[in-house]
C-alpha cells in the first residue's frame, strides 16, 4: 500500500488507480460530511461525485501546507454548500413559476432527515436536531456539523473552515445557544 503522499503524487500525475484508491479510503468521510450538510441520502451521493471530480481536477493545486484530509474537508464543505445555494435558488424559482400558472410545483425538503449513524432510540430527537440545524447560520452549522456529527477537533474545523481556534469556539457557542433556544421552544410548544 502506498503512502497518502505518493497517492497524491500519483494522482497529480493523472494515475487512476491512485484516484480510485483515495475515493475507496476517503468517501465514507465525504459522504457523512456532506450528508450531515445537506441531509438527504440522494443528494449527498450526488455532491461526493462531485466533491471527488474536484479533487482530481485540483490536485495539482494541493501543495501540502495542511493535511490531505483537511484539503478534502474543506472541497466537501465548499461543495455542498454550494450545493445548498443552487438549491434554494431552484426553489424560490419553482414558487414564483408556480404563482404565474405553471404546472410546476414548489420543491421541498423530506421534513424527516436522519443521519445514519444516529440510534434507533434518538431518532426522534435527532430528526428535531437536524430539522432546527437548517435554521441556524450557515457558518455556525458547519462548525457545529463539523465538530459535533464529524468528531473533528476545533483546530481541524479551524483549517478546514480557513480562519482560527477562538473563531471555531465562538460559532459553537453560538450554535449550541442557537439550537438550545430553539429547541426550547419547540419543546415548550408542545407540552
Amino acid at each position: 500500500m502506498l503512502t497518502e503522499q505518493n497517492l497524491i503524487n500519483q494522482l497529480k500525475q493523472g494515475d487512476e488507480t491512485a484516484f480510485r484508491e483515495i475515493v475507496e479510503t476517503r468517501q465514507g468521510m465525504v459522504y457523512n460530511t456532506v450528508l450531515g450538510l445537506l441531509q438527504n441520502a440522494e443528494d449527498a451521493e450526488d455532491v461526493t461525485q462531485d466533491v471527488f471530480i474536484k479533487v482530481f481536477e485540483s490536485v495539482h493545486q494541493f501543495k501540502g501546507e495542511s493535511a490531505f484530509s483537511t484539503w478534502l474537508y474543506r472541497i466537501a464543505v465548499t461543495t455542498a454548500l454550494e450545493y445548498l445555494r443552487k438549491k434554494k435558488r431552484k426553489k424560490r424559482f419553482a414558487f414564483v413559476t408556480s404563482l404565474f400558472g405553471d404546472d410546476q410545483n414548489p420543491l421541498h425538503d423530506p421534513p424527516d432527515f436522519v443521519h445514519p449513524g444516529v440510534q434507533l432510540d434518538n431518532r426522534e430527537n435527532a430528526r428535531m436536531l437536524m430539522g432546527t440545524l437548517k435554521k441556524i447560520p450557515e457558518n455556525q452549522r458547519v462548525a457545529f456539523t463539523l465538530h459535533k456529527i464529524e468528531g473533528l477537533s476545533y483546530q481541524e474545523v479551524a483549517e478546514v473552515m480557513q480562519t482560527s481556534v477562538a473563531a471555531i469556539e465562538s460559532l459553537i457557542h453560538r450554535a449550541k445557544q442557537n439550537l438550545k433556544k430553539m429547541l426550547k421552544n419547540y419543546y415548550l410548544q408542545d407540552k
